[in-house]
C-alpha cells in the first residue's frame, strides 16, 4: 500500500491550498484507489488560509463571526479553532490556537470589482481577532494577505482597544482618510496577546514606508493613485511617529501596514512555513510516507529561498522520503534536483493562461501522472 502525503501551497489568484491538495489527491487515487493520501495543505497568510487548516487540522472548527467588512458593511466570517496538539500546546488556559485571516474579514476579494482606497480598513479583522481572544485561544496564527486597505492596521488596533484621535481629540474616521488625521495614540486600552503569542504569517518583507514600502508598492493594487502614493506614504509616516515600533522592520509594509500594527502590539512577524508544518502535523505524515508531493503556483530561482516548496523537500529528505514537485509554471532558472518528479500544469494545459483559468482538472491530472510512474 502506498502512503502519499500532499503538501502544496497555495497557487497565487489561482486556486487555494485546500482545493489544489484535494484536486491532485483526487488524480493519485483515480489510479491507485488503494493508497493512504494525507492532505497537508501549507498556509501562506492570503485567502484560503483558514480552508488549509481546517483540511490539515482534525478537530478543527470554525467558529463564525459578523465583522465590518472593508466596504463598511456587515460580513459573516469566522476564524478557525485549532485543538490543542501534542508539542504545540501551552501551558496555560484551552491551549488551543485560534487562526484568523484577513482575507476573509478585510480582503481586497470583499469588494469586488469596487476599491475603496481611503475608506477601506482593517476594523474587521481586528473584530475577528476579538472574537478569537473572548473565546479564550492561548496563542493567534494571523494570516495578512489580500488586504483592502492602507490604513496602517489603525481599523485592527481600534477593534482591540486603542484610541486615534485627530487634532481636536475626535476619534479619527476608518482607513487611510482617517489615518492621515492622526495626531494622537491611546495604547492602554489595547487588549493583551494570548498567553503563547501571535505569530503572523506573511511572505512580505517590505518597510512601512519609502520606495518599497506600503503605499508605494501596495496601494496602487488597492486603488491609489501615483499622486497620492506620496500622501498616503507620509500619513504612514506620521503614523509611526505617534505609535513607536520601528517602520524599518522587514514585514511592517505588509497588509497597507498591518504588519507594522501587529508587531506593536506585541506579535512576531515570520515566513511562517516551519510554524505551519508544526501546526499541521507535516513531520508525523512523512514518518512512514514512500512519497511527498509538494508546490506552488509559481516555481522559479527564488523558490529555494525560504518558499513552501524547500521546506517540505527539506522536511522531506531529513525523514528518507522522495519527493516530488507540481507547479504551475517551472521557471528555466529554477533548480529542480532535489524532486523525484517535476510537473507544470502549464506544459500539461498547453499554456500558463490554461492552466492558471481552470487549474483543478490539470491538477487532477498532475496526481494521476505521478500515481502511474
Amino acid at each position: 500500500m502506498t502512503r502519499v502525503v500532499v503538501a502544496l501551497d497555495s497557487f497565487k489568484g489561482s486556486i487555494g491550498a485546500a482545493a489544489a491538495v484535494d484536486a491532485v489527491a483526487h488524480g493519485w487515487r483515480e489510479v491507485d484507489p488503494d493508497a493512504v493520501v494525507r492532505s497537508r495543505p501549507m498556509a501562506d497568510g492570503g485567502e484560503g488560509t483558514l480552508d488549509a487548516f481546517a483540511a490539515a487540522v482534525p478537530g478543527a472548527t470554525r467558529m463564525p463571526v459578523t465583522v465590518r467588512g472593508p466596504h463598511g458593511r456587515d460580513v459573516a466570517a469566522s476564524w478557525l479553532l485549532l485543538p490543542d496538539r501534542k508539542g504545540a500546546g501551552a501551558s496555560e488556559g484551552t491551549g488551543a490556537t485560534g487562526v484568523v485571516e484577513l482575507a476573509s474579514t478585510s480582503g481586497i476579494e470583499l469588494l469586488g470589482a469596487e476599491r475603496c482606497p481611503w475608506d477601506a480598513d482593517t476594523f474587521g479583522f481586528g473584530q475577528a481577532i476579538a472574537a478569537a481572544l473572548d473565546h479564550g485561544v492561548d496563542r493567534l496564527v494571523l494570516g495578512i494577505g489580500s488586504s483592502a486597505s492602507t490604513d496602517g492596521g489603525v481599523g485592527l488596533l481600534v477593534a482591540l482597544g486603542a484610541a486615534f484621535v485627530d487634532a481636536d481629540g475626535r476619534a479619527v474616521a476608518p482607513g487611510a482618510r482617517g489615518m492621515a488625521e492622526v495626531a494622537a495614540v491611546d495604547l492602554t486600552g489595547l487588549r493583551p496577546l494570548p498567553p503563547g503569542g501571535a505569530m503572523v504569517l506573511t511572505d512580505v518583507t517590505n518597510p512601512l514606508v519609502g520606495p518599497r514600502g506600503a503605499a508605494a508598492v501596495f496601494g496602487p493594487q488597492k486603488g491609489v493613485t501615483g499622486d497620492e502614493v506620496p500622501v498616503v506614504d507620509a500619513a504612514l509616516a506620521r503614523l509611526a511617529g505617534a505609535m513607536g515600533g520601528d517602520p524599518a522592520a522587514p514585514g511592517a509594509g505588509a497588509a497597507g501596514g498591518t504588519g507594522f500594527a501587529l508587531a506593536r502590539w506585541g506579535a512576531r512577524l515570520r515566513p511562517g512555513a516551519d510554524d505551519v508544518a508544526a501546526l499541521i502535523g507535516l513531520d508525523e505524515a512523512l514518518a512512514d510516507a514512500d512519497l511527498v508531493i509538494t508546490g506552488e503556483g509559481s516555481f522559479d530561482g527564488q523558490s529555494a529561498a525560504g518558499k513552501v516548496p524547500s521546506l517540505v523537500a527539506s522536511r522531506a529528505r531529513a525523514a528518507g522520503v522522495s519527493v516530488a514537485l507540481v507547479a504551475g509554471r517551472v521557471a528555466p532558472d529554477a533548480d529542480t534536483s532535489a524532486f523525484v518528479a517535476v510537473v507544470a500544469l502549464a506544459e500539461l494545459a498547453g499554456s500558463a493562461e490554461a492552466s492558471f483559468a481552470d487549474p483543478a482538472p490539470w491538477l487532477r491530472a498532475a496526481g494521476r501522472y505521478l500515481a502511474s510512474r
